[in-house]
């Protein structure tokens, strides 16, 4: 979680600082939809190494933006779903998403 002292005065820079990489959003647009389990996230994102995903994970978790859960079964099942702050980040996810389609409409028609 980012300190009082680490926090950029820049409300954009904040956001880019929780969830700026490339990896953060792609779980957090899975996370959109239902929660995943570790296995499901790492085979669905593609070229993530194990590694980026629990480091994205955990910092995502300890900025309180996504919730772990642990069911007392054997072996134990995690799933990983968005908190309540996380949710409230569907606005930006979706923005990027019709940003993105209106992006690609366009540079298939310029061919």
């Amino acid at each position: 979680m980012l300190t009082k002292e680490e926090m950029p005065d820049c409300p954009v820079a904040t956001t880019v600082a929780l969830i700026g990489s490339k990896w953060k959003l792609l779980i957090l647009r899975n996370l959109l939809a239902r929660p995943w389990r570790f296995n499901e996230l790492k085979k669905d994102l593609q070229g993530i190494s194990q590694k980026v995903l629990t480091d994205s994970l955990r910092s995502l978790e300890e900025d309180g933006i996504v919730t772990r859960t642990v069911y007392p079964e054997v072996p134990p099942r995690v799933e990983y779903s968005l908190s309540e702050l996380g949710d409230s980040m569907w606005p930006i996810i979706k923005a990027m998403e019709q940003w993105g389609l209106g992006y690609q409409k366009k540079m298939r028609h310029t061919d």
